[in-house]
């Protein structure tokens, strides 16, 4: 039997209550990290929950979700290169909606709603979630963040806190774009690492009363402002720079290579 069978399909009216109840705010901006096999089943699968989200923001808000390709060999063509099969069906499917707005680089985020031009205002944003970027627009209009069937180590919004914080690791990075109609390559330093220690924020931003949590579909759901966010990393990076990487002696790979990438 599957899982879909297993459990009853909610509504699209059910879910946008459920969103709601949690907290989700009409007329605001919200991003959006989904894994809909921990949502579903909702009426009208993907699309469905899409909507879903859009009627719990009514036509004032402003959805927003991650769209990168996830290649650094090809160059970026918005109108069809597919997201990164790690975003999940969801995603892949929001981008592609008549009247979603989609990044023109390959660090791509798309949004709909009244924001969505102001989200994607910027060129390519190296590294991907500085400031001058869609989760740094999120930030700056006092946005949401719904973590919808997965957890931090998906926050986008915690790499933001990271570059504003000035975290002293990055890896050495590519990406290809069109110039001229030829592909070049771009060079560029990243804060990348296994992100598992994002998962800190739960308990930071619990201890404050600032993530709310409940059921949307059959998913586990937390939600809290982008601002939150960033100010309780902040105050972790600031005591510890390398706060969100696992110990030395930990046996973890990628934060491994991170920590080896702090200068002396």
């Amino acid at each position: 039997m599957t899982i879909g069978s297993e459990r009853r399909e909610l509504s699209r009216a059910e879910v946008a209550g459920q969103l709601r109840a949690l907290g989700v705010e009409e007329g605001g901006v919200l991003l959006v990290h989904t894994s809909f096999r921990a949502v579903r089943p909702v009426e009208g699968g993907p699309g469905g929950l899409i909507q879903a989200l859009r009627d719990a923001l009514g036509p004032g808000g402003t959805l927003v979700m991650p769209a990168w390709t996830g290649d650094d060999e090809a160059p970026f063509d918005p109108r069809v290169t597919p997201a990164s099969e790690d975003l999940g069906v969801v995603a892949d499917t929001f981008w592609r909606i008549d009247g979603v707005l989609r990044s023109d680089h390959l660090q791509a985020f798309a949004a709909a709603g009244p924001r969505a031009a102001y989200i994607h205002r910027d060129p390519l944003p190296l590294p991907p979630h500085l400031p001058e970027s869609p989760v740094g627009r999120v930030h700056d209009l006092d946005g949401q963040v719904l973590l919808l069937g997965v957890g931090h180590d998906a926050d986008t919004t915690l790499h933001l806190a990271e570059l504003i914080a000035g975290v002293p690791y990055g890896l050495p990075k590519h990406c290809t774009v069109l110039r001229d109609g030829r592909p070049v390559r771009v060079d560029y330093r990243e804060n990348d690492h296994c992100c598992q220690r994002f998962a800190l924020a739960d308990e930071w931003l619990r201890a404050r009363g600032l993530q709310r949590e409940g059921l949307v579909g059959h998913a586990h759901a937390r939600l809290a402002r982008s601002r939150d966010i960033v100010a309780a990393a902040l105050e972790h990076l600031e005591r510890d720079p390398l706060v969100f990487l696992h110990p030395a002696n930990a046996g973890c790979e990628e934060c491994n290579e991170a920590r080896a990438s702090v200068p002396a």
